[in-house]
């Protein structure tokens, strides 16, 4: 397992790192991390990108609670501990963290210095403020969370972002989902897609709600949009 470790102020941490066969430079994304750290659905997700032509890593979000965090959704204890990362977690220092690993990608050897970002549930509601708060290329968002409350940030969107919303997300209502919708839907620089019937995690694969058609569909669109933006 490669892995990138990324100083800074109080301290370090590690990043899972993937890197395409190819022997060029490519472009690179930072992958926001589920509640349940930098599990082997993150780092399988990093080598998907990585078959795509991507540098791909995974930092590691929880370090400041608890370093290592890999656990699964499949015991109630499991999502348990995930829920209470969850609330210890502070966004504010996770997105410097997350800028701390996309600067770090920029100038990694095997990465053209282009990175954009892409997040999943929690990870999700990072990726948009990547795209709010920081000189990411693109970025995308799997079901992110709470995005209701983050609206007002909007304004400061000036590079493309793509959002996945899922339908009947359990985790987020019909009317934040509306209002989200509805809110970027005149944005220059946002694209949503809705998945009619998903529920959170629908891309997840060995989640209770994956959906493979949906998962499909999102996947290939991200990618094409990384293509396109971090060309």
């Amino acid at each position: 397992m490669a892995e990138l470790t990324i100083k800074v102020p109080g301290g370090s941490f590690n990043a899972y790192l993937a890197v395409p066969r190819q022997l060029d430079a490519a472009p690179g994304v930072v992958v926001a991390q589920e509640i349940f750290g930098v599990n082997r659905v993150m780092r399988e997700t990093c080598d998907w990108l990585a078959s795509q032509g991507f540098v791909a890593i995974c930092p590691d979000l929880f370090w400041r609670i608890q370093p290592g965090i890999d656990i699964t959704d499949k015991t109630k204890a499991e999502w348990d501990r995930a829920f209470e990362l969850f609330n210890l977690f502070d966004v504010d220092k996770g997105i410097e963290d997350m800028k701390a690993a996309l600067a770090a990608l920029r100038v990694h050897d095997a990465c053209t210095g282009k990175v954009g970002s892409v997040g999943y549930c929690l990870g999700g509601k990072i990726a948009f403020l990547m795209a709010t708060r920081s000189d990411t290329d693109a970025s995308v968002g799997y079901y992110g969370v709470g995005l209701g409350d983050l609206l007002g940030e909007a304004g400061n969107i000036s590079k493309p972002l793509m959002l996945h919303v899922a339908e009947k997300d359990q985790f987020s209502s019909a009317e934040e989902i509306a209002k989200v919708t509805d809110t970027l839907a005149s944005h220059a620089n946002v694209t949503v897609n809705v998945y009619g019937g998903q529920d959170h995690a629908f891309a997840r694969p060995g989640g209770e709600h994956y959906n493979q058609a949906a998962a499909t569909l999102a996947n290939g669109r991200t990618v094409a949009f990384f293509k396109e933006h971090l060309a």
